[in-house]
């Protein structure tokens, strides 16, 4: 048997073997993809399977760059199929598209979990006081490759992807791994990063599409209609250190108390653009000068993470994690509290997690139950 005909032979009894996983995983059905997609064994041989349904052809390489053979695609809508050569692990895809694009790309379902023992302990505890460093969607290289991890809480959830333009919104391309024992799901995503617009597509327990999701744990948010949660990677130096070693001498707690309380939206308003609001960066002069100058101690911003209804105070939030984009990005938020700081006014922030909105790309019925 020549070498080609073997390949072939594996190639047809893996799909043999596999048909009906395969299928679900074209179908969108596949509540666990990494038992399937990515290097595995098969038979007395070693396949990898990769889905890449907008792709015309794709040709397994090694890290070098190096053509090993090219993938025979066995399902019309983007599964393909190779041997892998004994002994080698790592590979590559040579991706071409129908409009003679081509890339060198990373497989998602190459990678191990990125979640620890730990990390999942805690979680499922509900102990986990940074519990926000592991959630949401975090820059992360592994194994020398940059990319995004992206980890949600959805128990409830038969299957759960993320969605974006690196996979043309298709919830097939990127499903998550389920960590069953506490309903936690992730992913990474090589080769995207800073300001990657994305949203959560999940099944319910009994297979139904559920309406797209913003990340609950998101970092930032873009403004409706398409209120997709955006990759933000704060770069931010404080320079509060004085402050915080005031503050943590506890020398302030026998100083007079006196909060201003402020809605940030309609404390000030301004006519020279389009919606009259200041930003977090102009309100870090006009806001904490006022503040300054009138002898409060303290400023109290009304609920400042993200919410859809431009005209409530923020009390039905969406984004608990994310201050709103109304007023500029993460790090500007960031700069308003250093100000205040540098002027020696403390900052607390009205958060509220006890209720939110009926929104559907909001926490309502998140993994199809309330």
């Amino acid at each position: 048997m020549t070498k080609l005909t073997q390949s072939a032979s594996v190639i047809r009894d893996d799909f043999e073997r596999n048909h009906d996983q395969l299928h679900a995983v074209v179908g969108g059905r596949h509540n666990n993809p990494f038992s399937i997609l990515g290097l595995h064994s098969s038979g007395s041989s070693r396949v990898v399977r990769v889905f890449q349904p907008t792709a015309k052809s794709v040709v397994l390489v090694d890290a070098n760059g190096e053509t090993l053979c090219a993938m025979e695609r066995v399902l019309p809508e983007g599964l393909f199929i190779a041997p892998m050569p004994p002994r080698l692990r790592r590979y590559q895809l040579k991706l071409s598209f129908p409009d003679g694009n081509r890339i060198i790309a990373e497989d998602s379902y190459r990678f191990p979990p990125t979640l620890g023992d730990l990390d999942l302990y805690l979680m499922g505890e509900g102990s986990d006081k940074k519990i926000y460093q592991k959630l949401g969607a975090h820059l992360r290289t592994i194994e020398g490759v940059a990319g995004v991890r992206f980890a949600v809480w959805a128990p409830n959830a038969s299957r759960v992807s993320v969605i974006g333009d690196f996979n043309n919104w298709d919830g097939r391309s990127h499903v998550m791994r389920l960590h069953p024992g506490n309903g936690i799901w992730e992913i990474f995503v090589p080769h995207i990063g800073n300001g990657c617009k994305y949203k959560y597509e999940l099944l319910d327990r009994n297979g139904k599409l559920l309406p797209l999701k913003t990340d609950p744990y998101g970092a930032y948010h873009e403004p409706p209609p398409g209120n997709a949660s955006i990759v933000f990677d704060s770069n931010y130096e404080w320079s509060d250190g004085d402050w915080i070693s005031l503050r943590s001498s506890g020398t302030d707690l026998a100083q007079p108390v006196s909060i201003y309380e402020v809605h940030l939206g309609s404390w000030k308003r301004k006519c020279d653009n389009g919606n009259g609001l200041l930003s977090y960066r102009e309100l870090a002069t006009e806001l904490v000068n006022y503040v300054q100058d009138m002898g409060f101690t303290h400023v109290e911003f009304l609920p400042v993470t993200e919410h859809p209804f431009d005209g409530s105070w923020g009390y039905q939030p969406i984004g608990l994690f994310a201050p709103t984009q109304r007023f500029g990005n993460p790090d500007d938020f960031r700069y308003l509290v250093d100000r205040c700081h540098d002027a020696g006014i403390g900052v607390i922030v009205d958060w509220v997690p006890a209720h939110f909105p009926r929104d559907e790309h909001g926490l309502g019925r998140f993994d199809g139950t309330a």
